[in-house]
């Protein structure tokens, strides 16, 4: 719940100072973020009772003193620690290895010579990484810096790795320089990894700045495959990522749960369920 900040009656705060006004807007917001997380710039316009022009300077003023990380609508705490109870990539990569080794090999077969392909960080895109170092003529966009090394020694692939924070548990880049270079770039496929799958479907994951981060990814792309092995299922991350009209399918190792299978039928997303190798 957000900070209530003191007021008047008509719901602003009252310094009487301009500059010191702005101020208190700083250190109101720098509490809210400490409190929450996260704030929006809706949200703090209503409270502080200031045009969200003057919310978004006093976001990138704070962005630009590496206090907060810019997300769309508003702003995150700046982590210096890894993402809330997120496993470490290596503890990941070591999780289902045969698992993400088929959803890789699965999803590389959608993938013609030629084309334009984004993939998110993770240990089962990393393994979608690993299954196309043969494809020729192939560009790579990411923010994994693993797949980014696994794949730049690859002659038929020109790999483009997008700027920001680097991330030290995911060893990917995260961050308002991230989610503004996706605006640069025309990409064909889509290959997203996410934190869980709830039970009624939904694509979640384990911060608001993730899951923006996600979003603005898929709709980059022509067409979107979610990449999720079975732990995935059912999995309760407190984020939820939102989806995009254009996806195509869910790429798994099993078959998953009558209710997430339903929920996919709903969306009209094809659930692919990897060979095993």
């Amino acid at each position: 719940m957000p900070i209530s900040p003191h007021a008047s009656p008509g719901g602003r705060i009252t310094t009487g100072v301009g500059r010191q006004l702005a101020v208190d807007r700083i250190n109101f917001i720098l509490q809210n973020l400490e409190a929450s997380g996260s704030v929006s710039v809706a949200d703090l316009s209503e409270t502080l009772g200031v045009s969200r022009e003057t919310i978004r300077r006093d976001l990138k003023t704070l962005a630009g003193q590496g206090r907060a990380n810019l997300v769309h609508g508003g702003a995150a705490k700046l982590h210096a620690e890894p993402l809330p109870d997120e496993p470490s990539l290596a503890a990941r990569e070591a999780a289902n290895s045969a698992g993400k080794a088929a959803i890789g090999a699965t999803a590389a077969r959608l993938v013609d010579n030629g084309m334009v392909v984004l993939i998110d960080s993770g240990s089962t895109t990393l393994s979608l990484a690993a299954a196309l170092r043969n494809h020729s003529n192939l560009t790579v966009i990411t923010n994994s810096l693993p797949i980014a090394m696994l794949l730049c020694r690859s002659p038929g692939v020109k790999v483009i790795v997008l700027g920001g924070d680097v991330h030290p548990n995911d060893e990917a880049a995260f961050g308002v320089e991230t989610m503004n270079a996706l605006s640069h770039f025309r990409v064909d496929l889509v290959f997203l990894g996410v934190g869980g799958l709830s039970a009624e479907g939904e694509m979640t994951d384990y911060s608001r700045l993730a899951a923006e981060q996600r979003h603005l990814m898929m709709k980059s792309g022509k067409k979107v495959y979610v990449l999720a092995d079975s732990s995935k299922f059912e999995r309760g991350t407190p984020v939820r990522i939102a989806p995009v009209p254009h996806i195509a399918g869910l790429i798994v190792d099993a078959p998953p749960p009558p209710s997430i299978s339903r929920a996919c039928l709903e969306q009209r997303w094809e659930i692919i369920v990897a060979d095993g190798l």
